[in-house]
């Protein structure tokens, strides 16, 4: 088994020398947690190198030195460059993660190559992918890949994590592709992010835009369920605690240290890029300073920015921005011996970096928008002889895990000054004690046990959804089933209505029965071998009026009533008069909710709500639901919510509870009990020994077998009765 990672770039770093090309592995993040995944299995990457050749002889030993690496490249033109990198992936998915709508760019040719590299990613991956191999796909350039890959290799264990911001529903809605994105990365059996906030946006669009069933972590499709969860990577702790007792690092420190002297060094570290909130946190740290006078020559800022696509506009004028703001701070406040902000715009390296962090006594980290941040996380990292204190913005992920920061709003330059004045003035104790704490958490959420955590997580559901493969209703269990039917002598089959015999409709009024179904039923029931029962929540008058004059017997409003041999009974001694308190709590709801409404059945109270939107829905029939607890507790009345439904009835039937009377009264050598519905699931568990029961649409613990659409259960029963 291999473990294939798919990434926008593999890690490594190629440099065209005379005598060919020099390949070295660059260790990121990314790269060090895969390459210390606890696992046997083979890692192997597929990626673009990172250099731009159109020399196939030279593309022949770009690849054959990265397959002696275990990497497989992906070359890319310079328009795919610039129109897929450059455009689709970082002019239009990142602003839209990152909350910058206004600069969202919206290009065809963009999208055009954002879909044409994806396939020539599927197109290079696919040879590599064997039997049993896992499949991790990285981050937003990729989002098309997962569903791609699916459907070229339909069994295939694939695994998508993203690594910014997922934004919420409403500035996600804007983009023209959001169903395409969100269907591609749908391919994947494990969607995983750095928290649960974007995973919850995530799974709202999926909602609102496709319309799908999910719990709370799981999105239910026909042959599968895809699981989303949240995994907050991590950094290597132990290479950043004992780096700064490195020789080169201690070296730089002490050099550092003699040229700031005795202030205290702020810190901050970006890469250039407007999600940062490089140009607030020097309004931030202006104001300070115009405040606070008495730390003018104590205190001085250190910004580091590393150079990113500073030659596209948006960058350079950003670059422009902050060079103009640290020279006029510079300019305003500088004295003899004395600069406010040193700037040093390029990239440091490892232990010029960790010498930074040594000698900093706070980091600051004010990113407006930020999946992770793992710069606050290696700051602390770095802090075994010297204590320090970590501003951290609460829009970046690692705000959720390091408590102990002093969390500010970004936007806010009155909060970034008085962080900067509570760090300065916090007491020793407390800086050694909430970094203690906050080292004892990143210590344990490690880039390695992020890497392990998301593996087992999908291989654990790829034996889940194997086995939800195998519940599906093919050809051999088909054959199973009929084998069963057409041995049998006595036959007792039970039939939900709405959802199994016949299609959701916006009003259940209109889910009137087919000629087909009609039909279908006609010929079951032309068996006397058969008992056919439509075990339903409908009430009896309309189950007497659409299938009037064919042999069938009832179950409605869930076995509060059922006919037999062309009689109706109940099993209530008499109508229900409804409390008006539970009718005003509904109707509460309603007026609340449009587009609900109220159903008054005999024996059953049902509010529906299938045509509100999803999230306004289920918000509603949770607060209904809580609201209902009480008076029905008193009242002794059951709440059963459905599909798109809740229901309140007296507790002492259900569609198991007619099942049991049916079976006591008959012996059968062939029972099957179909339905689509959480109420249908009382039927499936009171089937004797031997039953067959069959869920329609989500997959169900309880039942032994599954079709996953509607559409599928006409033709099921008539290949049965053939």
């Amino acid at each position: 088994m291999k473990i294939i990672i798919i990434a926008n770039r593999l890690p490594v770093k190629i440099e065209r020398k005379e005598e060919g090309f020099c390949i070295v592995r660059s260790e990121g993040g990314l790269a060090t947690g895969l390459g210390s995944l606890e696992t046997e299995s083979e890692i192997f990457w597929v990626g673009w190198p990172g250099i731009h050749t159109e020399d196939e002889e030279e593309k022949k030993e770009i690849t054959e030195k990265l397959h002696e690496m275990d990497f497989h490249p992906v070359f890319l033109s310079a328009g795919q460059i610039e129109h897929y990198y450059e455009g689709y992936s970082n002019s239009t998915i990142w602003p839209l993660c990152h909350y910058f709508f206004s600069y969202i760019e919206y290009k065809t040719e963009y999208w055009e190559a954002y879909q044409e590299v994806n396939r020539l990613f599927c197109q290079e991956s696919i040879p590599f992918i064997e039997k049993d191999d896992m499949v991790w796909i990285q981050d937003y350039q990729l989002m098309l890949l997962p569903k791609m890959i699916r459907t070229e290799k339909r069994d295939a264990n694939i695994g998508y994590f993203h690594h910014i911001p997922f934004p919420s529903y409403e500035l996600f809605r804007v983009l023209p592709k959001r169903e395409a994105l969100l269907e591609g990365l749908l391919g994947a059996d494990l969607i995983g992010f750095h928290t649960h906030d974007y995973m919850r946006h995530f799974i709202s669009a999926i909602y609102r835009v496709l319309d799908l069933n999910c719990s709370l972590d799981e999105i239910n499709l026909q042959d599968r369920i895809v699981h989303v969860d949240a995994f907050p990577m991590g950094i290597n702790y132990e290479q950043y605690h004992n780096a700064p007792a490195l020789q080169e690092v201690r070296e730089k420190s002490e050099m550092l240290r003699e040229e700031l002297g005795d202030t205290t060094v702020i810190l901050s570290v970006d890469r250039l890029d407007y999600s940062k909130g490089i140009l607030h946190r020097l309004q931030g740290f202006k104001q300070f300073l115009d405040n606070h006078p008495e730390y003018h020559e104590k205190v001085s800022l250190t910004m580091i920015v590393v150079p990113s696509r500073d030659s596209v506009d948006i960058y350079a004028d950003l670059k422009t921005k902050i060079d103009q703001a640290i020279s006029e701070i510079n300019g305003q406040y500088s004295g003899l011996g004395w600069t406010p902000i040193y700037y040093f715009y390029r990239s440091f390296s490892f232990e010029e970096l960790i010498a930074m962090y040594d000698i900093a006594g706070i980091a600051l980290v004010t990113p407006l928008r930020d999946g992770m941040n793992l710069v606050a996380k290696e700051y602390l990292a770095t802090k075994n002889s010297h204590s320090g204190v970590l501003i951290l913005s609460e829009m970046a992920g690692a705000a959720i895990e390091l408590q102990d920061a002093i969390t500010i709003n970004p936007n806010d330059s009155d909060e970034i000054e008085r962080a900067i004045l509570e760090a300065l003035r916090m007491p020793e104790e407390e800086k050694i004690e909430r970094l203690h704490n906050m080292q004892k958490r990143i210590s344990k959420q490690s880039v390695k046990k992020w890497a392990n955590d998301f593996v087992e997580e999908l291989q654990s559901i790829k034996a889940q959804n194997k086995v939800i493969l195998q519940k599906i209703v093919g050809k051999r269990q088909l054959n199973q089933i009929k084998s069963a039917y057409d041995e049998a002598t006595s036959r007792l089959i039970l039939l939900d209505y709405d959802g199994t015999l016949a299609p959701f409709v916006k009003k259940p009024e209109d889910a009137v029965p087919s000629a087909e179904l009609l039909d279908l039923l006609q010929k079951m029931t032309s068996d006397k071998k058969n008992k056919v029962v439509i075990n339903s929540g409908r009430n009896r008058q309309i189950l007497d009026q659409w299938f009037e004059g064919l042999d069938l017997d009832f179950a409605a409003e869930h076995g509060m009533f059922y006919k037999e041999n062309g009689q109706w009974y109940k099993n209530i001694q008499e109508k229900v008069e409804w409390d008006d308190e539970i009718i005003d709590i509904i109707q509460h709801t309603i007026d609340k909710t449009p587009r609900s409404y109220l159903e008054k059945k005999d024996a059953a109270l049902v509010w529906h709500y299938r045509k509100v939107d999803v999230w306004l829905a289920e918000l509603r029939a949770q607060q209904l639901i809580n609201a209902l607890i009480g008076p029905c507790s008193r009242l002794n009345l059951q709440i059963v919510p459905g599909n798109k439904i809740v229901e309140v009835k007296p507790p002492d039937f259900n569609k198991g509870s007619e099942v049991l009377r049916r079976l006591d009264k008959g012996a059968y050598d062939f029972v099957m009990a179909i339905g689509d519905d959480t109420t249908d699931e009382d039927m499936f568990r009171v089937l004797p020994p031997g039953g067959i029961s069959i869920k329609v649409g989500n997959f169900s613990p309880a039942a032994k077998y599954r079709l996953p659409l509607q559409s599928s259960v006409i033709p099921f029963l008539s290949n049965l009765i053939k």
